[in-house]
Protein backbone atom coordinates (compact mmCIF):
# COMPACT_ATOMS: atom_id res chain seq x y z
CA UNK A 1 0.00 0.00 0.00
CA UNK A 2 1.01 3.49 -1.27
CA UNK A 3 0.61 6.92 -0.13
CA UNK A 4 -0.87 9.28 -3.02
CA UNK A 5 -1.46 12.88 -2.99
CA UNK A 6 -3.63 14.19 -5.57
CA UNK A 7 -3.83 17.90 -6.84
CA UNK A 8 -7.37 18.35 -8.48
CA UNK A 9 -8.74 15.24 -5.97
CA UNK A 10 -12.29 16.94 -6.51
CA UNK A 11 -12.27 17.51 -9.97
CA UNK A 12 -13.83 14.79 -12.67
CA UNK A 13 -10.50 13.20 -13.31
CA UNK A 14 -8.75 13.68 -10.15
CA UNK A 15 -11.58 12.10 -8.46
CA UNK A 16 -12.27 9.05 -10.63
CA UNK A 17 -8.29 8.43 -10.14
CA UNK A 18 -8.40 8.58 -6.33
CA UNK A 19 -11.52 5.95 -6.41
CA UNK A 20 -9.12 3.64 -8.46
CA UNK A 21 -6.33 3.82 -5.86
CA UNK A 22 -8.83 3.63 -3.42
CA UNK A 23 -10.15 -0.06 -4.61
CA UNK A 24 -6.43 -1.17 -5.48
CA UNK A 25 -5.62 -0.17 -1.44
CA UNK A 26 -3.94 2.89 -1.77
CA UNK A 27 -4.16 5.74 1.32
CA UNK A 28 -4.78 8.91 -1.17
CA UNK A 29 -4.55 12.66 0.19
CA UNK A 30 -6.30 15.04 -1.51
CA UNK A 31 -5.20 18.49 -1.79
CA UNK A 32 -7.58 21.42 -2.83
CA UNK A 33 -7.63 25.44 -2.04
CA UNK A 34 -11.16 24.66 -0.82
CA UNK A 35 -12.20 21.52 0.84
CA UNK A 36 -15.22 22.53 2.54
CA UNK A 37 -17.25 20.61 0.63
CA UNK A 38 -15.13 17.41 -0.11
CA UNK A 39 -16.34 14.64 1.31
CA UNK A 40 -13.76 12.27 3.24
CA UNK A 41 -14.28 8.25 2.21
CA UNK A 42 -12.13 5.62 4.19
CA UNK A 43 -8.58 5.75 2.93
CA UNK A 44 -9.35 9.22 1.35
CA UNK A 45 -8.01 12.39 3.77
CA UNK A 46 -8.32 15.98 2.50
CA UNK A 47 -5.52 18.63 2.96
CA UNK A 48 -5.94 22.39 2.44
CA UNK A 49 -3.08 23.85 0.67
CA UNK A 50 -2.80 26.68 -2.21
CA UNK A 51 -0.51 24.27 -5.65
CA UNK A 52 0.21 27.65 -7.25
CA UNK A 53 2.62 28.54 -4.27
CA UNK A 54 5.28 26.44 -3.40
CA UNK A 55 5.50 26.86 0.78
CA UNK A 56 1.64 26.00 0.68
CA UNK A 57 2.23 23.14 -1.29
CA UNK A 58 5.36 21.08 -0.17
CA UNK A 59 4.69 20.55 3.10
CA UNK A 60 1.16 18.78 2.19
CA UNK A 61 3.11 16.95 0.09
CA UNK A 62 5.31 15.18 2.71
CA UNK A 63 5.17 11.47 3.73
CA UNK A 64 3.46 10.84 -0.14
CA UNK A 65 5.06 7.92 -2.20
CA UNK A 66 3.96 9.74 -5.37
CA UNK A 67 1.93 13.21 -6.36
CA UNK A 68 -0.59 13.04 -8.82
CA UNK A 69 -1.64 16.76 -10.73
CA UNK A 70 -5.06 16.82 -11.93
CA UNK A 71 -5.39 20.43 -11.98
CA UNK A 72 -6.31 22.41 -15.14
CA UNK A 73 -3.16 23.63 -16.81
CA UNK A 74 -4.20 27.38 -17.78
CA UNK A 75 -4.27 29.49 -14.25
CA UNK A 76 -3.54 26.49 -12.50
CA UNK A 77 -0.42 25.23 -10.91
CA UNK A 78 2.64 25.26 -13.21
CA UNK A 79 5.10 22.88 -13.75
CA UNK A 80 8.22 24.70 -12.10
CA UNK A 81 5.69 25.11 -8.39
CA UNK A 82 5.00 21.14 -8.40
CA UNK A 83 8.51 20.32 -9.48
CA UNK A 84 10.07 22.12 -6.29
CA UNK A 85 7.38 21.34 -4.00
CA UNK A 86 7.86 17.92 -4.09
CA UNK A 87 11.58 18.18 -4.37
CA UNK A 88 11.00 20.06 -1.10
CA UNK A 89 8.64 17.65 0.28
CA UNK A 90 10.75 15.04 -0.45
CA UNK A 91 8.36 13.01 -3.13
CA UNK A 92 10.03 11.00 -5.58
CA UNK A 93 7.73 10.74 -8.04
CA UNK A 94 4.89 12.97 -10.18
CA UNK A 95 2.55 11.77 -12.54
CA UNK A 96 0.75 14.63 -13.83
CA UNK A 97 -2.88 14.35 -16.00
CA UNK A 98 -2.00 15.41 -19.27
CA UNK A 99 -4.03 16.86 -22.16
CA UNK A 100 -4.32 15.76 -26.01
CA UNK A 101 -3.81 19.08 -27.52
CA UNK A 102 0.29 18.27 -27.52
CA UNK A 103 -0.11 14.79 -29.02
CA UNK A 104 1.10 14.59 -32.82
CA UNK A 105 -1.88 13.79 -35.35
CA UNK A 106 1.37 14.21 -38.31
CA UNK A 107 5.45 14.18 -37.73
CA UNK A 108 5.90 17.73 -35.90
CA UNK A 109 2.25 18.62 -36.00
CA UNK A 110 0.04 18.48 -32.84
CA UNK A 111 -3.24 18.36 -32.27
CA UNK A 112 -3.44 22.10 -30.77
CA UNK A 113 -1.83 23.28 -34.23
CA UNK A 114 -4.52 21.63 -36.39
CA UNK A 115 -6.64 24.73 -38.41
CA UNK A 116 -10.25 22.44 -36.85
CA UNK A 117 -9.14 22.75 -33.20
CA UNK A 118 -11.00 24.34 -31.19
CA UNK A 119 -10.68 28.34 -29.83
CA UNK A 120 -12.26 27.71 -26.49
CA UNK A 121 -9.67 25.02 -25.55
CA UNK A 122 -6.17 26.13 -27.03
CA UNK A 123 -5.26 28.11 -24.12
CA UNK A 124 -5.66 24.80 -21.99
CA UNK A 125 -4.25 22.97 -24.14
CA UNK A 126 -1.04 25.17 -24.88
CA UNK A 127 -0.16 25.84 -21.39
CA UNK A 128 -0.34 21.84 -21.33
CA UNK A 129 2.47 21.76 -23.49
CA UNK A 130 4.13 24.35 -21.94
CA UNK A 131 3.97 21.92 -18.66
CA UNK A 132 5.25 18.63 -20.89
CA UNK A 133 8.22 20.88 -22.34
CA UNK A 134 8.91 21.79 -18.70
CA UNK A 135 8.80 18.47 -17.49
CA UNK A 136 11.07 17.31 -20.55
CA UNK A 137 14.23 19.49 -19.19
CA UNK A 138 13.77 17.93 -15.62
CA UNK A 139 16.53 15.42 -15.13
CA UNK A 140 16.01 14.78 -11.39
CA UNK A 141 12.70 14.09 -10.22
CA UNK A 142 10.87 11.05 -11.40
CA UNK A 143 7.68 12.27 -13.76
CA UNK A 144 5.43 10.66 -16.16
CA UNK A 145 2.55 12.82 -18.01
CA UNK A 146 -0.30 10.92 -19.49
CA UNK A 147 -2.34 11.66 -22.12
CA UNK A 148 -5.75 11.30 -22.52
CA UNK A 149 -7.09 11.08 -25.95
CA UNK A 150 -9.58 13.96 -27.61
CA UNK A 151 -12.18 13.08 -25.99
CA UNK A 152 -11.81 13.05 -22.31
CA UNK A 153 -14.99 12.80 -20.40
CA UNK A 154 -17.15 10.38 -17.41
CA UNK A 155 -18.00 7.28 -19.17
CA UNK A 156 -17.60 3.18 -18.08
CA UNK A 157 -14.98 1.49 -16.34
CA UNK A 158 -13.81 -1.34 -18.99
CA UNK A 159 -10.89 -2.14 -18.63
CA UNK A 160 -10.01 -2.34 -22.62
CA UNK A 161 -8.09 0.58 -24.15
CA UNK A 162 -4.53 0.41 -26.14
CA UNK A 163 -1.65 2.80 -25.20
CA UNK A 164 0.78 4.89 -27.25
CA UNK A 165 3.30 7.29 -27.19
CA UNK A 166 3.35 10.66 -28.34
CA UNK A 167 0.44 10.23 -31.16
CA UNK A 168 -3.15 10.75 -30.70
CA UNK A 169 -5.02 7.26 -30.70
CA UNK A 170 -8.34 7.29 -33.15
CA UNK A 171 -10.60 4.16 -32.54
CA UNK A 172 -11.57 1.82 -35.39
CA UNK A 173 -14.56 4.43 -35.88
CA UNK A 174 -12.29 7.53 -36.50
CA UNK A 175 -13.28 8.75 -32.46
CA UNK A 176 -10.07 9.79 -30.31
CA UNK A 177 -11.72 9.14 -27.11
CA UNK A 178 -11.07 7.58 -23.32
CA UNK A 179 -13.29 7.63 -20.37
CA UNK A 180 -12.17 9.16 -17.04
CA UNK A 181 -12.85 5.86 -15.77
CA UNK A 182 -9.88 3.87 -18.28
CA UNK A 183 -7.57 6.67 -17.95
CA UNK A 184 -7.77 6.08 -14.08
CA UNK A 185 -6.90 2.51 -14.57
CA UNK A 186 -4.05 3.38 -17.03
CA UNK A 187 -2.88 5.95 -14.22
CA UNK A 188 -2.94 3.62 -11.77
CA UNK A 189 -1.37 1.36 -13.44
CA UNK A 190 1.36 2.93 -14.42
CA UNK A 191 1.99 3.77 -10.78
CA UNK A 192 2.16 0.71 -9.49
CA UNK A 193 4.48 -0.69 -12.66
CA UNK A 194 6.33 2.17 -13.54
CA UNK A 195 6.83 1.60 -17.55
CA UNK A 196 7.06 5.58 -18.34
CA UNK A 197 9.68 7.67 -16.50
CA UNK A 198 10.74 10.41 -17.60
CA UNK A 199 8.09 10.19 -20.89
CA UNK A 200 4.62 11.26 -22.11
CA UNK A 201 2.33 8.54 -23.07
CA UNK A 202 -0.96 8.01 -24.19
CA UNK A 203 -4.19 6.01 -23.38
CA UNK A 204 -7.15 5.65 -26.11
CA UNK A 205 -9.81 3.14 -27.07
Amino acid sequence: MSHVAILGATGRAGSRIATELLRRGHTVTGIARNIAQAEARPGLAFKQADATQVDSLAPALRGHDAVISATRFAGGSDAATVIAAARQAGVPRLLVVGGAGSLEVAPGQALVDTPQFPEAYKPEALAGRVFLEALRAEQDLDWTFLSPSALFAPGERTGKFRLGGDRLLTAADGKSWISMEDYAIALADEFEKPAHSHQRFTVGY
